[in-house]
């Protein structure tokens, strides 16, 4: 009697935790059905099909078919077990040199046939997945709405529209963070530092974004991203979307950030969402430039600019970089300017 592992994911918000234990019974029908032991279960709830390298339970059921604790792997189909074309045929081939075959109830015993056909079908179903859904948030974006993502000084509005459909993308300002943002500005045009500024909020028992505690990076940001709260059009007037775009890691299978040019980039004008008035924008806009031509443009925007920082500063890139600490007050060093550490 063949003994069989289960195999179950989900990965939507239109799915729930009962999704796994729906795709679990059916497995179990077909097991009974074809007299198969089932001898273990793995699952990744509320994880994409797009990698298996974040996922522990694929990643589990892999170092067990190795161990040679189950001869079959069931599954719903092909695509609960990966979408990606890579990871299908490499999941394919460690169970098959571990002599374990994987069966679905949609397609049968997998082969090499599916592996390939089915693989395309699944790489090519998140790309057109993909660029649906930034077609929506761009047509979405370009009505002033949010393209996605919350920032301090906003809250997302709650509604049904006419058909009874929620209603996505609207935000409305919050009265009190305003206030707060307005300080920030007033107080960097006014001279004081990003970090002094973030030390008077903590002293004031202001919280910060996410209701965390202020730091100086949060309110200087990067600039070229358009990071941190000086740096948001948005407190502006102008909703600012598509400065960036994320592709896939293959070695860690997580999402990592690129720049797009500024052409790709959308730009709606949103004067309903406005914070800052154009003057004391103007005034913060002015005083970034003043402290760039001083200190000149920062070198870590961009990979050469950091590795010529470190030469410079006779700072080699070591193991232990970013772990030197004050004797006095215990702080981290790190560097405040081109030439100087603190």
């Amino acid at each position: 009697m063949p003994r069989v592992a289960l195999y179950a994911r989900y990965s939507s918000d239109n799915q729930s935790e009962s999704s796994i234990e729906d795709q679990f019974r059916l497995c179990r029908e077909h097991a009974k059905r074809e007299r198969w032991k089932v001898t273990s279960t793995y699952h990744d709830a509320a994880i994409s099909g797009a990698s298996m390298i974040l996922r522990p339970g694929i990643q589990l059921l892999l170092q067990d078919a190795q161990r040679g604790l189950f001869d079959v792997v069931l599954g719903e189909a092909l695509d609960r077990i990966s979408r990606d074309q890579a990871d299908v045929a490499t999941l394919f081939k460690h169970l098959r040199f571990a002599g374990v075959s994987i069966v679905t109830l949609a397609e049968g015993e997998i082969s090499e046939l599916h592996v390939g056909l089915k693989g395309t079908m699944n790489a090519l179903f998140l790309k057109d997945l993909a660029l649906k859904t930034h077609r929506g948030l761009r047509g979405r974006v370009e009505k002033g709405k949010a393209g996605g993502g919350l920032c301090y000084g906003y809250n997302v509005m709650k509604g049904l529209d006419a058909n009874g459909e929620p209603i996505r993308g609207d935000r409305e300002i919050i009265l009190e963070e305003a206030r707060i943002v307005r300080r920030i500005f007033r107080a960097f045009a006014a001279g004081k530092s990003p970090k002094a500024i973030a030390v008077e909020l903590n002293k004031d028992g202001i919280p910060g974004p996410l209701g965390r505690a202020w730091g100086d990076t949060s309110i200087r940001g990067h600039v070229s991203r358009g990071t941190g709260i000086l740096n948001n059009e948005l407190y502006a007037g102008v909703l600012v979307w598509n400065r960036q775009r994320f592709v896939k890691d293959p070695a860690t299978g997580k999402r990592v950030s690129r720049p797009n040019p500024e052409s790709q980039w959308i730009r709606t004008e949103v004067p309903h969402l406005r914070i800052v008035d154009d003057e004391l924008w103007q005034a913060a806009r002015s005083r970034q430039q003043q402290i760039s031509a001083l200190f000149g443009p920062n070198p870590a925007n961009t990979r050469e600019g950091r590795a010529k920082r470190l030469h410079l500063a006779n700072r080699p890139a070591s193991l232990l970089s970013g772990l030197l600490t004050c004797g006095c007050c215990g702080g981290r060093i790190g560097i405040l300017t081109p030439n100087r550490y603190g």
